[in-house]
């Protein structure tokens, strides 16, 4: 008899408590999460307006330490990390030898021999073989602490006034700022961070402190009409804030530049990986890029749609949805031209029916409690 063997999805810390709360949950990349609690649509709205809480506890973290941690952070990252002081945070993606993006990451320098890094859940074993390969030689000792912590992301407008009841110290952080801090008797760390083009927080608690945190964040944030929110909603926000979701919209073979984020490659900045085809690049201009595109008629568009103008096919969407603040269908893809401008018409083909569509600059949505 032929056996087979079935991996289980792995659960958070929080597993029960999204059950008892009615979350739908579902397998996303190896791991058993909420898609929803009450609608999409609902906790899209609840973010945007108040505050939602959400479970991303499967996000991984790495911790370097030792006198070449800025040293190292140069050298494996696009972004600066010289800029930074102590309790200042910053995007960054870390690349290979052709430019490739190997992950966008968001670190946090605790001191000048101490960086925190938050990576992506589908890239974690990845991310530290990387890292660790590239640290030899280097005075730094790295540890992947993602069995060790998780994650709760408070985001809305209203999530600074609901921080400040239980963290004080940290809802007066800065945007991109980081606080190291005892919560509950526990090392943690606080991040003015997200993922939703909201302004919020990511609390990185230890997995023992995790369900007393979404506890008291969601019987605190009752009155501040903060919802329990889901992977559907964390998909829409970012989408409409332009965010990347690694592996769909930047991956290794696609570089900050055809991303449209070349504002975290710092050329000027000490040699790095990935630096020199990023300067021909650059100089010899793009040949693919990734754009927005927003339908002008009623659809859901959907990843793997083709865009066009005219008869000639320019690519597909890599990422699409339907926008519940702008009441559009809206997506992104690699298109073959990549100058052309917001506002040129497109059409994106959906089921075998070509719907009229335009160029969107991106963000689609930019929110009043980031541009203040």
């Amino acid at each position: 008899m032929r056996m087979t063997t079935t991996t289980l999805p792995r659960r958070t810390a929080l597993y029960d408590l999204h059950k008892e709360a009615g979350g739908r949950m579902v397998d996303f990349h190896g791991w058993e999460l909420p898609v929803q609690y009450s609608s999409v649509m609902q906790e899209h709205h609840a973010v945007r307006r108040a505050c939602g809480i959400f479970d991303v506890s499967h996000m991984g973290q790495v911790e370097v330490k030792g006198p070449d941690a800025i040293a190292f952070m140069q050298k494996v990252s696009s972004n600066d990390a010289a800029r930074l002081k102590d309790g200042d945070a910053m995007y960054a993606h870390i690349l290979n030898e052709k430019g490739g993006v190997v992950d966008d990451i968001i670190y946090s320098r605790l001191g000048a021999q101490h960086v925190f890094i938050v990576v992506n859940a589908a890239t974690v074993a990845k991310d530290y073989a990387w890292l660790l390969e590239h640290a030899e030689g280097m005075n730094v000792t790295l540890e992947n602490r993602s069995e060790h912590f998780g994650m709760v992301a408070l985001q809305g407008p209203k999530a600074e006034r609901l921080l400040s009841d239980i963290a004080p110290e940290a809802a007066k952080l800065k945007r991109f700022g980081a606080l190291p801090l005892q919560l509950y008797n526990r090392d943690s760390l606080i991040t003015r961070t997200g993922y939703t083009g909201e302004d919020g927080f990511e609390l990185i608690v230890p997995n023992e402190t995790v369900p007393r945190v979404w506890e008291t964040l969601v019987a605190e944030g009752a009155s501040y009409g903060l919802v329990p929110c889901g992977l559907g909603a964390r998909d829409t926000l970012r989408l409409e804030a332009g965010y990347l979701l690694y592996g769909s919209d930047v991956d290794d073979d696609h570089t900050p530049y055809e991303a449209g984020y070349g504002w975290v490659v710092k050329l000027a900045k000490p040699s790095f990986i990935g630096r020199e085809p990023l300067e021909r690049q650059k100089k010899e201009g793009l040949k693919r890029k990734l754009l927005g595109v927003k339908l002008l008629e009623r659809g859901v568009p959907r990843s793997g749609a083709p865009v066009l103008v005219g008869e000639e096919r320019l690519g597909t969407l890599t990422s699409a949805t339907f926008s519940p603040t702008l009441q559009a269908g809206i997506g992104v893809g690699y298109l073959s031209k990549p100058d052309l401008a917001p506002g040129t018409k497109v059409s994106v083909e959906l089921h075998g029916r070509r719907m009229a569509a335009e160029i969107s600059a991106v963000p689609f949505y930019k929110s009043p409690s980031l541009t203040k």
